[in-house]
């Protein structure tokens, strides 16, 4: 794999401060997943990389997220090891991985979603709306 800006702990830890404030902070006026794929993807970085103090990290900041929307604790790093586990083996290629990785995730979060809560068309253009976001940033930077 090509080094990206995931593998610096430094770089990963305030990612997921920045991830988890804006949670938190959006999280009062509407509701939000922001930065969930992101953090799926640094999830799949550091178990692939075997970077195990940074992939607590990961799983803490799920946990937090998780909390705080009101899913069950464990659910969305659960969600992301059934990818990196099942799915993402069939898809192994260098560019396109990381990309379906987030597809596939954010599919399983609106299962997910269908699961816990009433699901409507404002949860799905939530979840739109933050699968765009998240496939920019994760362009962009990883």
């Amino acid at each position: 794999m090509v080094k990206n800006s995931i593998d610096n702990p430094v770089f990963l830890i305030f990612l997921l401060i920045f991830a988890v404030s804006i949670n938190f902070l959006a999280s009062t006026h509407f509701l939000v997943i922001l930065f969930a794929g992101v953090i799926s993807t640094a999830f799949y970085r550091t178990l692939k990389q075997k970077y195990y103090y940074s992939f607590a990290f990961v799983i803490i900041a799920f946990l937090l997220i998780e909390l705080n929307m009101g899913l069950k604790p464990f659910s969305l790093s659960l969600l992301s090891y059934f990818v990196y586990l099942f799915i993402i083996p069939r898809y192994e290629q260098n560019q396109i991985n990381t990309f379906l990785y987030v597809i596939f995730f954010y599919i399983g979060l609106g299962i997910i979603w269908y699961v816990f809560f009433n699901f409507d068309s404002f949860f799905s253009y939530i979840l739109i709306i933050n699968l765009i976001i998240d496939l920019i940033l994760v362009g962009i930077f990883l």
